[in-house]
């Protein structure tokens, strides 16, 4: 395993770990934590400091992690369907800054083609796992679980995160994944 490989690994091991610390900060007020999606910007800088494949790993990995080492969210359905939603907004938000210009409009484009994206994927999971149950998802419960209720979660996304990563580039962090961004 070379020095890249590792650095990588280490990276997203930290990415995870805040995936973890985050949620279970925000957890003590269920309300509070399901509103701030805590767990979603790890997984979105990650994907875009790492790129799609560790992006994608760390999301698939956190909500089943967090679910059953903390318990929280619930197993099913929520982590479950977080884990689709997640690895969709790691490897997408990932996929796409990695393609499109280093430029703002283009850091903003990257993050919401990723918010979109994970949300279409958690409906349709959600849709499969309530189908199980036998328990309907409507239209209505899709806005929302995926928009109205998240309003706080995405307004802290589109701030924060443009914010962290010029900030990360202004440090000389932006190698383009050759080291970190």
């Amino acid at each position: 395993m070379n020095r890249k490989s590792i650095h990588h690994l280490v990276m997203a091991a930290i990415f995870l770990n805040l995936g973890l610390v985050l949620p279970f900060l925000a957890g003590h007020v269920p309300t509070l934590g399901a509103m701030l999606l805590p767990m979603h910007l790890p997984v979105l800088l990650c994907g875009i400091i790492l790129g799609p494949r560790y992006g994608a790993l760390v999301g698939l990995i956190l909500p089943l992690t967090s679910s059953l080492i903390l318990g929280m969210p619930p197993l099913f359905p929520n982590a479950v369907s977080m884990t689709f939603e997640l690895a969709t907004y790691g490897g997408i938000i990932g996929l796409l800054y990695g393609k499109l210009p280093r430029a703002i409009p283009f850091l903003y484009a990257s993050l919401i083609g990723a918010m979109l994206a994970g949300r279409a994927v958690w409906a349709v999971a959600r849709v499969f796992l309530l189908g199980l149950a036998d328990v309907e998802f409507s239209f209505e419960l899709f806005l929302a679980g995926a928009f109205i209720n998240a309003i706080p979660g995405i307004i802290v996304q589109i701030v924060l995160i443009p914010i962290l990563i010029l900030s990360l580039q202004k440090a000389g962090w932006n190698k383009s994944r050759e080291g970190v961004l």
